[in-house]
């Protein structure tokens, strides 16, 4: 695939940013996408692997290795080298229904295991998928698909993040009459209120892509609360539908439980990130801001991940006096430890880009590494204004398991007037777990096994990281896509889904 020279004589070369002083100025997304002479350069670094990793989609040590949906990365990047884009975007549809959200948001675990990888920095994966598909809409290349015929088959789709959005994607294109159900205001979940505008554009991609579902035929229904909306019950559903496919998330944010957790200006990072994006698009990102924000707080996120990142460039984006953020994990490596070998997606060092806005703002990495924090601490009138935190180190337990250990003569305080915890999620909520009567596992998830999705209640599907756990984007999609699968057999007895 490519030119097989290509990766000897042509440098790794990323999409450039907007610097990060100027782009914390707005919400606008902030890559810039190179050329199409750039992208074909790039896709000639794919390296005609005798075989390929990139698309393999394996889990390795507990991690993606290669691409969840098994993209067929090696193709489209010979298509991109040799000018063939609309082909090249055909087969990325064949295996990835929304390229334009993973093409952004998704870590790439594809290039953690390129084989060029190993010796040299890797085919630039993501970006060349991003180009592709924003080529497409560009051009007109992406038009409505409307089925053939339809089943006469009903089926409900609840939850509208990646998961929920794939699978009744599919569901549709396999003739079958589909309705996705919201509890938000807005078609999207994570897509739309989990991941802030400058990462992911609200009304140029996510809409973009909902609005040509519902010309497909797709019937979306929002302020929908399945479980505790008085209409749309479960019994109802299971009466008006033929099939169920589930795909509420795990939204249960992992909470902090420790003194003064009550404090004013304690929160769970999903209710900053959601309130804000809400509130921008209502507002149509007119620069105001909305009642929970960090303007002139010093604020501290406790946790990292993607979530934590986002509350640093969104805290930034409000103009916070300062951001800190915590992580109880030691600092990463800057190359691969012997026990992180390739394939693995390779744990190191790097900074995102609210790291990337906090040193161009602050001077440095605003990540400190190996701390806990002790208590919040609260003023008379219950608004917070510190952490004590203390410094710790892991050490085994009387039980052989690694623990954390307070470092003696390590305990601080520091100033907050907003804490943002980011320290991950429990799994999903209980309350439409509990209305359907489904079995869960000793995590709450939804019982469904991998590539089949069946609960324990007949012609309901469960999928997403409200059946795996939290997870990533590009998993929701994979699962989204086996569940309709599924979905399709149980109705029809076949399926010519993929």
């Amino acid at each position: 695939m490519g030119k097989p020279t290509g990766f000897l004589e042509i440098e790794r070369k990323n999409d450039s940013e907007i610097a990060p002083l100027e782009r914390l100025k707005n919400w606008k997304e902030f890559k810039l996408s190179g050329t199409n002479e750039d992208r074909a350069k790039q896709g000639a670094r794919c390296m005609d692997c005798g075989t390929p990793f990139c698309h393999t989609g394996n889990i390795v040590s507990g991690m993606a290795s290669g691409c969840p949906i098994n993209n067929l990365i090696p193709e489209w990047n010979d298509l991109v080298f040799r000018g063939r884009w609309k082909e090249a975007l055909e087969r990325l549809h064949k295996t990835n229904n929304f390229p334009e959200f993973t093409g952004r948001v998704c870590p790439a675990p594809c290039e953690g295991s390129c084989v060029l990888g190993v010796i040299e920095p890797p085919v630039t994966i993501k970006y060349n998928e991003c180009a592709i598909t924003d080529r497409g809409w560009s051009e007109g290349w992406v038009t409505p698909k409307l089925p053939a015929k339809r089943t006469g088959k009903k089926v409900a789709v609840v939850g509208s993040g990646p998961a929920g959005l794939s699978a009744a994607d599919q569901l549709n294109q396999a003739g079958h009459t589909v309705t996705v159900f919201e509890r938000e205001d807005r078609i999207g979940g994570l897509l739309m209120y989990g991941i802030p505008n400058m990462k992911l554009d609200k009304e140029n991609v996510v809409q973009r892509r909902v609005n040509l579902m519902a010309e497909e035929g797709i019937d979306f229904k929002t302020g929908v609360f399945i479980g505790k909306d008085s209409e749309w019950t479960a019994e109802k559903l299971r009466t008006e539908f033929d099939a169920i496919v589930l795909c509420c998330g795990a939204t249960l944010g992992r909470d902090l439980p420790i003194e003064n957790r009550d404090a004013n200006g304690v929160h769970l990072a999903m209710e900053f990130l959601t309130e804000n994006t809400r509130y921008q698009l209502d507002h149509k990102f007119d620069g105001t801001k909305p009642p929970l924000n960090a303007e002139g707080k010093d604020v501290v996120v406790i946790g990292g991940g993607d979530t934590g990142t986002d509350c640093v460039g969104t805290s930034l984006r409000h103009g916070c006096k300062s951001v800190i953020q915590l992580e109880i994990m030691p600092k990463p490596p800057t190359e691969r430890a012997a026990n992180n070998p390739w394939p693995e997606w390779p744990k190191v060092y790097k900074m995102d880009y609210g790291q990337e806005e906090a040193a161009a703002v602050q001077g440095e990495d605003p990540r400190q590494y190996l701390i806990q924090t002790k208590r919040f601490i609260k003023d008379d009138a219950g608004n917070l204004s510190g952490l004590e935190i203390c410094e710790i180190e892991w050490a085994k337990d009387e039980n052989g398991r690694f623990t954390p250990k307070e470092v003696e003569g390590t305990a601080r305080v520091i100033p907050a007037q907003l804490c943002l915890l980011a320290m991950g999620f429990l799994g999903p909520e209980q309350t439409i777990v509990e209305q359907f009567a489904l079995e869960t596992d000793n995590r709450s998830n939804v019982k469904a096994e991998h590539e089949k999705y069946t609960t324990n209640i007949e012609g309901v599907f469960a999928a997403g990281d409200m059946r795996r756990g939290q997870s990533l984007v590009v998993w929701a999609i994979n699962e989204g896509r086996g569940a309709a699968r599924e979905c399709d057999r149980y109705l029809m007895g076949h399926t010519n889904l993929p």
